[in-house]
């Protein structure tokens, strides 16, 4: 009984590294989306968000009847309270995907974002979908190092977020207001799913090691 607890244990986290690939996708495909104003590729982020929250259904189903059956104690419970945790946040990560699939939809046949401002904005994508990429190895190894060092690289999206407040302030700005509050919720947008990927590499450490990273 003990041997197959455990196996339910380990799909419930290959289900949060699959989740966590199909994120990735999303964050991909809507960049692509915002960057050339593709319509097809914004729907189709849209379209296969249900699939990353029926996932989410599943390991919730999982977590929560392992709770109830099996009455897990110390790391064990610590697993599944933290996966139940973490699938929500990888979730939200799906969601906000959509929201940049959304912005980029509205403006079609145009472009939402503004030619100078293409250099922040595509880093910020490249930042977020390579932190995404990298919180699901460290979600398959349990990689404690991995996950506190992604916590320190997330200080790259905060200058991004501010670079682009500076554009979006400057004196030069011809866009007009639309244009200023697309940019803006995009940032936000970008910065939201980074740091949802710090706090499911620090509830892997949590996992691992019982402790929070930055607490004593």
């Amino acid at each position: 009984m003990r041997e197959a607890f455990h196996d339910q244990l380990d799909g419930i986290f290959a289900d949060l590294s699959d989740i966590c690939g199909q994120v990735e996708v999303a964050v991909r495909e809507a960049t692509r989306a915002l960057m050339t104003g593709d319509i097809h590729t914004a729907d189709k982020v849209i379209s296969n968000d249900k699939a990353i929250d029926d996932a989410r259904e599943r390991v919730d189903d999982t977590a929560f009847a392992l709770l109830s059956l099996q009455q897990p104690v110390a790391g064990d419970l610590r697993m599944i309270v933290s996966a139940l945790r973490m699938v929500s946040e990888l979730e939200r990560m799906g969601d906000l995907s959509v929201h940049v699939a959304k912005i980029a939809r509205l403006r079609v046949p145009s472009v939402a974002v503004p030619e100078e401002l293409r250099p922040t904005m595509e880093r910020m994508a490249e930042t977020a979908e390579d932190m995404v990429r990298r919180v699901r190895g460290i979600i398959v190894d349990r990689d404690v190092d991995a996950a506190i060092e992604l916590g320190r690289d997330d200080e790259v999206m905060d200058q991004l977020r501010r670079r682009s407040f500076t554009e979006l302030l400057s004196t030069d700005w011809k866009h007009g207001v639309e244009a200023a509050v697309d940019i803006a919720l995009l940032g936000r947008y970008y910065e939201r799913i980074a740091d949802h990927s710090v706090s499911v590499a620090n509830r892997v450490v949590f996992v691992v090691t019982g402790e929070r990273p930055g607490r004593d």
